[in-house]
Parts: structure tokens; sequence; C-alpha cells
């Protein structure tokens, strides 16, 4: 997945990263909004790591994800035939 597409449904996908990086604060959380960027510096602050290590650590993350936008539920209107 790419990281507009995370970034533009990171509720849905913040739950799955808490679990990844669980020393991650929740102001780190409020901070980074689903921003490449932001989610690695704070990976390597908090974890000591080198950038490089960060990056690839929050690009295996995001190839794990997965996202299936519904479709919205058909409607019938009053009337309707459907067997036509």
């Amino acid at each position: 997945m790419n990281w507009d597409q995370i970034e533009g449904k990171w509720k849905q996908f913040a739950g799955s990263a808490r679990e990844r990086w669980g020393k991650l604060t929740d102001n780190d959380w409020h901070t980074i909004g689903g921003k490449k960027d932001q989610l690695v510096g704070r990976i390597q602050e908090r974890y000591g790591i080198a950038r490089e290590e960060a990056e690839k650590q929050a690009d295996e993350w995001s190839r794990t994800l997965k996202y299936t936008e519904q479709a919205p539920p058909a409607t019938r209107h009053a009337g309707t035939r459907t067997d036509v």
C-alpha cells in the first residue's frame, strides 16, 4: 500500500502501527498522522536505530497492510424491478 493511501486512512491503520511500535507515545501518533517521514523519524528516535533501518521497518509494515474499500450497499427503490 502506498503512503498516500496510508495517510488518507491513517485512523484505520494506526492500531496496527501501534502494535508494531509500542514504544511510541500517544503524542508521537498524533504528530505522525500517517506521514512516512514522521513515522520513520519517531521510530529512529525511540528505538535508537539508523534511519535506513527505520525506513525499512516502515516499508515492510506498509506492505502488510490490506485495505478493501467497501462499496456502498446496493439500494432497491420501491417499484423497481430487478428481474428485467
